[in-house]
């Protein structure tokens, strides 16, 4: 090589790179993707969520304090986690859609508040059933329970704004808004243990101390969380491709789709 010729440029492909991963911000691109990955996910979330209770419920030892009442906590805690990480997922899809203005981006935050919502209502449903053995009661007004119940609200309002709201690009702006506003109850309820006094015990699994739990529960709770989440993240793009197909309905691409004249 000549010292007279310029090096190769670095950033060119850095930008082709970039440029095909932004292709996919297209409906029409990423539809058939979602398509290929939903048996997939659906079939990782089966089979680790199978494994993770058996784990859980066949494996793991009893509780010395709690007895086998502890074991709804492979449902309870990988539901109350994806309670929140939901939201904070729809919230940021949410913001950049309303910033970049991109489609794909705000139909991704309306296919994944439905997802979250019922994860939500699964962890307050679980959390009842694990307190009354427990605390003695089906509910209190703890700090992370009420914070908890506040996050259904938010989902709720966010699915309702949206369907009060005729125009699709309208609704998901608003919906943004509300998305962003109720974003600051996330970590709410994730710091409420220890914010305040409450009868909801901390934090059993942190990423800045070792586990307090048997290695058999941990695992169980891990791998349950595994197949939860391929479940939210396969059913939110099944969800998307409904969207898309509503949205983009009278659109030429959608038209020439082979599953429309099956």
């Amino acid at each position: 090589m000549s010292l007279t010729q310029p090096l190769p440029s670095l950033a060119a492909p850095r930008q082709r790179v970039a440029a095909r991963w932004w292709a996919y911000a297209s409906p029409q691109a990423f539809y058939p993707v979602a398509g290929r990955l939903i048996p997939w996910l659906f079939g990782a979330a089966l089979a680790l969520t199978a494994l993770g209770l058996y784990v859980g419920l066949c494996i793991a030892p009893t509780d010395h304090q709690q007895g086998d009442a502890y074991r709804i906590i492979f449902v309870h805690v990988p539901a109350a986690w994806l309670s929140m990480w939901l939201y904070v997922a729809m919230a940021f899809w949410s913001a950049v859609g309303l910033v970049l203005n991109t489609r794909l981006s705000s139909m991704l935050a309306s296919a994944l508040a439905p997802t979250g919502a019922l994860f939500t209502a699964l962890a307050l449903w679980t959390g009842a059933l694990w307190g009354r053995p427990t605390w003695g009661t089906w509910w209190v007004w703890d700090a992370r329970l009420s914070s908890e119940l506040i996050l259904l609200f938010l989902y709720v309002g966010f699915l309702a704004l949206q369907a009060a709201i005729d125009d699709a690009r309208r609704a998901d702006k608003a919906g943004a808004v509300l998305a962003l506003v109720g974003v600051v109850n996330v970590p709410v309820i994730y710091f409420s243990v220890q914010w305040w006094n409450t009868l909801h015990q901390g934090a059993s699994v942190s990423l800045r101390s070792a586990p307090t739990m048997a290695t058999p529960m941990l695992l169980g709770l891990l791998i349950t969380t595994l197949g939860l989440w391929a479940y939210a993240i396969a059913a939110a793009l099944k969800r998307l491709r409904c969207i898309v197909l509503e949205r983009e309905r009278h659109t030429e691409w959608v038209a020439r789709l082979p599953e429309l004249h099956a």
